[in-house]
């Protein structure tokens, strides 16, 4: 376990009152959560986020749960290695998939927002005797087929992107706010706890590097795709955010479509169904978990 002295001075005890706990990759070492006893659920993240995400959700199932919620390399407390070519998406996949097995977890509620569904969904899809059931938030699995995707892809990509990611840490600054539902459930606290982990241009390869990979990982996400019957055979619940600004009503009816054993709940809320709606997450997962 990390020691609390090795946690940087912006973190807010308060907010965050947990000491994470260290995975050591060949790549860089991973910070994760693993708080409370019971039915196991992992919690995974996209960008630009981190733990910190899930925190309300995590003190609202501890008491009856097991919550294990990692970092990706590159994000939150974890190793920040200026490295792109190792922070694509199946490389965050691979990393999570060695904690899983190196904690020799099993029969899992695996919980995935954003990046946190091509990343985290391997498992399910690869190892599904260690997943018992899934819930989805505001995420994907499949290449885009929205021109406007790629578009932006080429655009974070593109030298200005770069600089715009890199330079001026773009995506915590700007897009965490604009994702939101009410922006008045982003305290400044706790945008100050999404910005404070990218301070300089090294720490933010890996926000960058998952901007370039919404198009560029596209034959990743087919080949999960074409996987995805073992989704059928598994509780899969959906927790919309329906105020998300990009992951709207078309993503929200390819999950429907696709797997119609799914159950549906919607919020009104933006992208960060856990920041905007906790209770009502933690409620959904405590419910798959009890059966």
């Amino acid at each position: 376990m990390a020691q609390a002295s090795d946690l940087p001075p912006w973190l807010d005890r308060a907010s965050y009152p947990w000491t994470p706990r260290t995975f050591d990759t060949s790549e860089g070492r991973m910070r994760y959560l693993d708080e409370g006893e019971g039915p196991a659920v992992l919690l995974v993240h996209g960008t630009p986020s981190w733990s910190f995400e899930w925190r309300e959700v995590v003190r609202a199932l501890a008491p009856r749960h097991r919550v294990i919620v990692p970092d990706h390399l590159g994000f939150g407390l974890s190793d920040k290695p200026d490295a792109p070519e190792i922070l694509a998406p199946a490389d965050h996949a691979r990393r999570l998939r060695a904690l899983v097995s190196a904690l020799e977890l099993r029969d899992l509620v695996l919980v995935v927002h954003d990046f946190g569904g091509p990343i985290g969904l391997p498992l399910a899809l690869e190892e599904g005797s260690r997943v018992r059931a899934v819930v989805v938030t505001n995420t994907w699995m499949w290449a885009h087929e929205d021109p406007k995707v790629a578009r932006l892809s080429r655009f974070v990509a593109s030298p200005l992107g770069r600089w715009l990611y890199r330079r001026l840490n773009a995506s915590p600054r700007w897009l965490v706010p604009s994702s939101m539902g009410d922006r008045r459930k982003l305290t400044r606290d706790a945008h100050r706890h999404y910005l404070a982990p990218f301070g300089s241009w090294a720490e933010r390869a890996a926000p960058w590097k998952l901007g370039v990979e919404l198009a560029g990982s596209s034959p990743y996400y087919a080949s999960l795709w074409a996987k995805r019957s073992a989704l059928a055979s598994l509780p899969l619940e959906i927790v919309w955010g329906t105020r998300d600004p990009a992951f709207t009503k078309r993503e929200l009816e390819q999950w429907q479509q696709s797997f119609p054993h799914a159950r549906t709940h919607t919020l009104d809320v933006g992208h960060f169904v856990a920041e905007e709606a906790p209770q009502e997450l933690a409620s959904v997962i405590a419910s798959v978990a009890s059966r």
